[in-house]
């Protein structure tokens, strides 16, 4: 019965296709309504039986030194570490200040390193990101910045995706449409399987408000351009 419902699955929506065209269904991360419901130990507990089960249908002596303590190492990576910003409450605090220095000009967060998950392989995205909002009565510690991106680097992703939700976070954190995102990062899952590239890198952006401006996103390129695929 599984086997059957597993073929049919794949049938209806073509998951060989959609995982390679790493397309995003949706602007939200997928998140079941009972994703909450077990505590993180719990869930370390079933990760740890289940990734037990897949290395010993690989193969793999499980009584070796080397290999006995890794399906519980991997499933607390997952819950504690690489998977953590899918629990709301790890989302960071974004509070914003008054401008009270009337500073008007273009504040530019660069070379902001994060590493997340390709959701249709469960390997690593590793890259960078280069943030800018321009002020509109509000401002955000520097730090705040990074934080808001590596919460979202830290689920299963599309990097499409994740471009748009940090860019969303930041205009509704700061109360403005002046914002811009770009991420640069490599996929382990174009350089270790399918067409193995390893020197391949994918570039995304997303730019609002006064970055719609071309002069504006100049002046942003300038910036951030000598950073681009090095």
């Amino acid at each position: 019965m599984k086997k059957e419902n597993t073929m049919s699955y794949k049938e209806n929506y073509n998951i060989d296709e959609i995982g390679d065209q790493h397309l995003p269904t949706s602007l939200e991360t997928p998140i079941r309504n009972d994703a909450f419901q077990l505590d993180d130990e719990t869930k370390v507990e079933i990760i740890e039986d289940l990734f037990q089960q897949i290395m010993i249908t690989l193969g793999l002596d499980l009584n070796d030194d080397s290999l006995k303590g890794t399906p519980h190492r991997v499933a607390k990576m997952y819950v504690k570490e690489i998977f953590s910003g899918l629990k709301p409450e790890n989302k960071p605090l974004a509070r914003a200040f008054e401008n009270n220095y009337k500073y008007q000009g273009m504040v530019v967060e660069k070379n902001i390193n994060f590493s997340s998950t390709c959701e249709h392989h469960f390997v690593p995205i590793i890259g960078h990101a280069h943030v800018a909002y321009i002020p509109n009565g509000k401002v955000i510690g520097l730090s705040k910045i990074n934080r808001i991106v590596k919460y979202f680097a830290k689920r299963p992703q599309v990097q499409e995706r994740m471009t748009k939700q940090i860019l969303n976070e930041l205009k509704e954190a700061l109360n403005t449409e002046n914002v811009a995102v770009i991420i640069e990062a490599k996929h382990l899952c174009v350089h270790s399987r399918g067409i193995e590239d390893n020197s391949s890198t994918t570039t995304t952006s997303e730019f609002s408000g006064k970055f719609l401006d071309i002069e504006t996103r100049k002046e942003l390129m300038a910036y951030v351009v000598n950073n681009l695929t090095k």
